[in-house]
């Protein structure tokens, strides 16, 4: 798609994590052609988790035909599970979509949409297995790709994600200036990134802190799992 317009939608609500959004957002519009659409119900400005205030640049009502979509996740990816305006918005763009894609629990998103009925994905490491209520096969690894779907894990993972993304639409040379040009050449100063790597209490120090959060959000997943099934009946 060198040297053509790629449009790229990335959907805001309220309570996302940033960093799902504004790490893939960096990485996207340095793509040749690029034309980035912020997209949610309205132009107000949109709370994420932290306090930071996006501002919308279109509404779900004015957004042009996509080539990607990409859904972030958050806290506020609980509510919008039975958000049926969200949802049917998700299931008519992408239609349309080259690429279908989700950072983080918005993996959790596109599957309650019934976008990854069927597909390999991955979400943060907390709540992937909540994607198997959902008929999709959950894969532990940071980026995944399922034919046009497009996946990344926790928060972090948004510029690998991204980047992934970038070769398939340009090619690997662009997605490798990009990322030169960013100097994305990670070197935590920690080995505790993943549970795969961090010390065991740590990880189950983090489970029992977010047992409670991710209790709600294994409700609203199930609900969304019994949704899905009325309407496949």
């Amino acid at each position: 798609m060198i040297g053509e317009k790629i449009r790229v939608g990335l959907v805001l609500f309220p309570e996302l994590t940033q960093l799902d959004l504004t790490a893939p957002a960096e990485v996207f519009g340095r793509i040749p052609g690029a034309e980035i659409h912020l997209l949610w119900k309205t132009l107000d400005p949109v709370s994420s988790d932290r306090g930071l205030r996006i501002l919308p640049t279109t509404t779900f009502a004015e957004c042009p035909e996509l080539d990607v979509i990409c859904v972030p996740g958050g806290p506020g990816q609980i509510e919008l599970m039975d958000d049926e305006i969200t949802l049917q918005f998700l299931r008519t763009a992408a239609a349309h979509c080259k690429l279908v894609t989700s950072v983080c629990t918005g993996s959790l998103i596109l599957a309650a949409a019934g976008l990854l009925a069927g597909y390999r994905a991955t979400c943060h490491w907390s709540s992937i297995d909540q994607l198997s209520l959902l008929g999709v096969e959950p894969i532990h690894e940071r980026v995944v790709r399922d034919r046009n779907r497009i996946t990344g894990a926790g928060v972090t993972s948004g510029i690998d994600f991204a980047l992934t993304v970038a070769a398939d639409l340009v090619g690997h040379q662009i997605a490798q200036e990009i990322q030169l040009q960013m100097e994305y050449d990670p070197a935590p100063p920690y080995q505790a990134g993943s549970p795969r790597t961090a010390p065991p209490a740590l990880t189950e120090a983090i489970r029992q802190k977010n047992a409670t959060f991710i209790e709600q959000r294994r409700s609203a997943t199930k609900r969304a799992a019994e949704h899905l099934a009325n309407t496949l009946e």
